[in-house]
């Protein structure tokens, strides 16, 4: 098969699967190696931004996903009617970069940072598929941990927690003497 075809290929299977999809399944699929996998992909998400395409192509760590760029969300918006999403509050974004940068995290531990309860906005985030619960400790109550979710790495488009922008000095010896604190 032609290197075109291929291209071809990979950009139907993500198309019909819609969600993001194990790049080892698709060698599997394709009857291909992971690395053929990904020079496939790194072409087809050449060929959506030379041709300013209304699709990009994310790689979120070991996977892949067709999506909409976002320049015509609103476009996509008004065709499929959805409600707006209401946008997240600032308490909402503060426990999510608290998760994320500190996770798995406890409530509690969420909650030791902001200085305030943060139940329901941690409620809020499950639902909206941005955090999840990742277990329980090991310890007296046996409290729920929580870590982010592929959705939020596709919501902040990055492909791993690497991506996550470096926190400033005086944030991390803070976020240091907190956690030695728990």
């Amino acid at each position: 098969m032609s290197e075109l075809n291929n291209v071809n290929i990979l950009e139907a299977l993500l198309f019909s699967c819609g969600e993001p999809v194990e790049i080892e399944r698709i060698a599997e699929v394709m009857e291909i190696d992971e690395s053929v996998v990904i020079a496939l992909s790194q072409t087809l998400d050449e060929k959506y931004e030379k041709n300013k395409s209304g699709m990009k192509l994310l790689r979120l760590d070991n996977k892949l996903q067709l999506c909409t760029r976002p320049d015509y969300f609103e476009y996509v918006r008004k065709m499929l009617e959805l409600k707006r999403n209401t946008p997240l509050s600032q308490a909402a974004f503060e426990v999510l970069a608290v998760v994320a940068y500190n996770q798995p995290v406890t409530k509690s531990f969420i909650e030791q940072v902001r200085g305030v309860d943060c139940s329901g906005v941690i409620y809020s985030l499950c639902e909206k598929g941005l955090i999840e619960d990742k277990g329980r400790l090991e310890l007296p109550g046996r409290p729920l941990v929580y870590g982010t979710t592929d959705d939020f790495l596709r919501c902040f488009s990055m492909r791993s927690l690497n991506d996550l922008p470096e926190l400033p000095k005086e944030e991390e010896e803070q976020q240091e003497d907190n956690q030695t604190e728990v």
